[in-house]
């Protein structure tokens, strides 16, 4: 007789992609971390915005702490939250993994121009809306008008 299969002990398969594995992990940090990753990933994966960081990072007017990076992750998910909400409509799939895969379809189906560090981080935050949306509205929110010269919050809140 054999041993009772445990699913949570599964290799990947050989044929999954890379990113899905990346997105594993993800699932596992706090939605501190999560939100935070949004807010870098939306820097990270526009050209533009990496030259304008580096520019104010060299007037030392660029703050990348984790608070900033939170902040700015929480106003880029309530931008996108609502668009990914009315994306397609996709059935459970029973696997860690097939859910990343699905996660990573619906955003990238209703969220335009997004890097692959912002497909990860938005799919991820998606599959833990819950937490995140917990975070996001009691954990620490962004706070507008704070004073700061950082232009970059002001770019990621579009």
């Amino acid at each position: 007789m054999s041993e009772p299969y445990d699913s949570r002990f599964t290799l990947p398969s050989i044929d999954d992609a890379p990113s899905t594995e990346a997105g594993v992990i993800l699932l596992g940090l706090d939605a501190e971390r999560l939100l935070a990753g949004v807010g870098l990933a939306r820097l990270a994966d526009e050209p533009a915005l990496v030259a304008l960081a580096v520019d104010q990072a060299r007037h030392n007017a660029l703050d990348l702490g984790t608070d900033a990076l939170v902040e700015a992750g929480i106003a880029r998910w309530r931008a996108v939250r609502p668009l990914i909400e009315a994306g397609p409509e996709m059935t459970a799939a029973g696997s860690l993994r097939r859910e990343w895969e699905h996660a990573t379809a619906r955003v990238t189906a209703t969220v335009t121009g997004l890097g692959p560090a912002s497909v990860a981080c938005l799919a991820a935050c998606w599959l833990r809306r819950d937490d995140v949306k917990e975070f996001a509205e009691h954990g620490r929110a962004p706070e507008k008008g704070s004073g700061t010269h950082d232009v970059l919050s002001r770019v990621f809140a579009d």
